[in-house]
């Protein structure tokens, strides 16, 4: 089973995310929840990586593990909306198409 975790700010910011497991919905090599998720969380680590305004921290250190810190500032702001919206939207779609290999909660950061 493959979880994600992902962290808004309170206005809706991706703050972080982790991505943990293995699907097990195919051999390894061929697994299409795997992959779908691999790919939506390095392209959205590649883009945000290279946008200014934008800081990003994080990788995919061992298989079946991925991290990713964002903090945005002027411009960056919008564009991590955008890269964030469409990430978080993207990992809806998979854990709703495959449910039981994959799960996706969404956690608010709350400020005091």
């Amino acid at each position: 089973m493959i979880e994600i975790d992902a962290v808004l700010d309170e206005g809706g910011l991706l703050r972080s995310c982790g991505v943990r497991g293995h699907a097990r919905a195919g051999a390894r090599g061929n697994d299409i929840v795997c992959a779908a998720v691999s790919v939506l969380a390095r392209t959205a680590l590649r883009a945000l990586s290279g946008k200014e305004g934008v800081v990003v921290r994080g990788g995919a250190p061992e298989r079946g593990v991925f991290r990713m810190e964002t903090e945005a500032a002027g411009e960056g702001k919008s564009f991590l909306a955008s890269a964030g919206a469409f990430l978080i939207e993207g990992f809806k779609l998979v854990s709703e198409e495959y449910p039981g290999y994959c799960t996706l909660h969404i956690h608010t950061e709350r400020r005091n």
